[in-house]
């Protein structure tokens, strides 16, 4: 991995994390943050580097004073968004977050011609397809992460209910990602046999609930803030993929070209990613009740891309 450069845009709690995650396991060369906040982007730059150092990571780690500083990059990730405020309608948060991320966009893309694109901001699915029309990348190019995030979730709810079965939980979740995400109970296993061979229906259930709203309960405890930890972890396992090409599958967000049966619409489905991107769309085989949930979830995120298309994209 030397000689390989990341990016992350946005320096609150999960870009931060994310690029201490980065640099503490040396997986680039060297990482660059970028933010509006120029003293706290300078700060985190300062102590992330510091912490790299008492890891002896071979990562260097600085900020972008501008634009051309933040240039020929291998991976971007761009964190940046507002959350949701007090009277703010979701069209209010979806066309702000749009704005944003065109901004940003705009603002790098030149400069990083090469760059694979991993976007996090909020709502997930439709800043991934405000990215690729901003950045008009080919859609391999541009991602989104959040089904790694929900399967971690979605097994840490599993471990939950058995009590047992730790480090040998593998959960899968497809979907956008929002209350209409689909986990797989049928396509998660513990110590390698199928979660719907182990718990009953029920059972399924309440973890699939649990799942859903895993994100909405950490919002709900810290009362004035969203998680990070895991979002950030998950972000670090995607840009650690396509720096090593190591071809691993993991569900993201990305723009559907037929698969599925579906054509111009972002929803989280598992690909294999590489030093191109994503390099596969893997194909589930999907049985009725998850062919409609699935049709559900894409119907949401669609309700999101047509507001753009009518309010932004003009």
């Amino acid at each position: 991995m030397n000689n390989k450069k990341v990016g992350i845009i946005g320096v609150g709690n999960v870009g931060a994390t994310l690029a201490f995650n980065l640099a503490s396991k040396s997986l680039c060369n060297e990482i660059v943050l970028k933010d509006l906040r120029e003293n706290i982007v300078e700060a985190m730059a300062l102590d992330i580097s510091q912490s790299a150092n008492a890891a002896n990571s071979k990562t260097k780690v600085g900020f972008a004073h501008n634009n051309e500083n933040f240039a020929n990059c291998d991976v971007i990730v761009i964190t940046a968004g507002i959350p949701r405020k007090p009277g703010m309608s979701r069209d209010d948060l979806l066309l702000t977050n749009a704005k944003i991320m065109t901004s940003v966009i705009n603002d790098i893309n030149e400069q990083n011609p090469n760059a694979i694109y991993i976007i996090v901001s909020n709502p997930l699915d439709a800043m991934v397809y405000t990215a690729l029309k901003a950045s008009k990348l080919d859609k391999n190019k541009v991602l989104g992460m959040a089904g790694i995030l929900d399967s971690a979730r979605m097994s840490h709810f599993i471990f939950e209910e058995l009590g047992y079965g730790e480090g040998e939980i593998d959960a899968s979740v497809m979907g956008g990602h929002g209350d209409d995400m689909v986990p797989l109970a049928n396509y998660s296993t513990v110590e390698g046999k199928p979660l719907d061979k182990i718990l009953n229906e029920e059972q399924i259930e309440k973890i699939i609930n649990k799942t859903r709203h895993g994100g909405a309960q950490i919002v709900k405890l810290l009362e004035t803030g969203s998680a990070y930890y895991a979002p950030a972890y998950s972000a670090s396992l995607m840009v650690e993929a396509i720096l090593s090409n190591n071809k691993k599958v993991y569900p993201c967000a990305v723009m559907l070209e037929g698969e599925y049966g579906y054509e111009d619409i972002v929803a989280g489905v598992p690909v294999r990613l590489g030093k191109n991107g994503v390099e596969e769309v893997i194909e589930l085989k999907l049985d009725e009740k998850q062919t409609a949930e699935f049709a559900k979830s894409i119907d949401s995120v669609k309700e999101l891309v047509d507001t753009l298309d009518t309010k932004f994209f003009v």
